[in-house]
């Protein structure tokens, strides 16, 4: 199995259909959770990441939880910096073992 398919998400886009995207980063600050993902866009396997889309994370009532969309931009740029600060270290952390 591709390890590739343990980090899928599948959405339901505003018109119904299902959109698959990689799950990045899973961060946690102020005590909330947040999801990074990555469109999975057919056909675009260069590996160039255009955008991200930073969901926050809430707990359903059926334990299943729900992505929700943040409205505050200072909220989302919080979250961006910490995701960017992120794969900066990995970028170091694979860099020193060449």
């Amino acid at each position: 199995m591709d390890e590739r398919d343990d980090n899928i998400v599948v959405l339901v886009d505003e018109n119904g259909e299902n959109v698959e995207f990689e799950l990045l980063d899973t961060i946690e600050m102020n005590g909330k959770e947040y999801v990074v993902l990555l469109p999975i866009e057919e056909g675009n396997d260069d590996g160039e990441a255009d955008e991200v889309i930073i969901l926050r994370v809430e707990a359903g009532d059926d334990d299943e939880d729900t992505f929700i969309t943040i409205d505050d931009e200072d909220e989302l740029n919080e979250v961006f910096e910490e995701f960017q600060d992120r794969m900066e270290e990995m970028d170091d952390f694979e860099g020193d073992e060449e």
